[in-house]
């Protein structure tokens, strides 16, 4: 699992936002990335079908902390819309 590479005391009030909705994006893609890996490695159908579902709530969840980010961190929001454009220029 990721270590979260904050020390809120050392964040500027400011930011403390956008550090805990970071941080909270790791936590969910450690989390999904965990779930899909268990399922994957289990045996039994039920087992991975909760995993799966649980996996599924945490790219939701993973959803809304960015969505809440980009709206309050109008340079990430407009970096995200250039690394897409990057993307679909290379991919063309």
């Amino acid at each position: 699992m990721s270590k979260i590479p904050i020390e809120l005391a050392n964040i500027k009030a400011g930011d403390i936002d956008l550090e805990i909705l970071r941080a909270a994006v790791i936590a969910e893609l450690d989390a999904i990335s965990m779930y899909e890996q268990m399922a994957a490695t289990s045996t039994n159908p039920a087992v991975k079908e909760v995993l799966l579902d649980i996996a599924r709530e945490e790219k939701t969840h993973m959803g809304e902390f960015t969505t809440l980010l980009l709206r309050l961190d109008s340079e990430q929001a407009e970096e995200l819309k250039n690394g897409q454009k990057e993307v679909e220029e290379l991919l063309e």
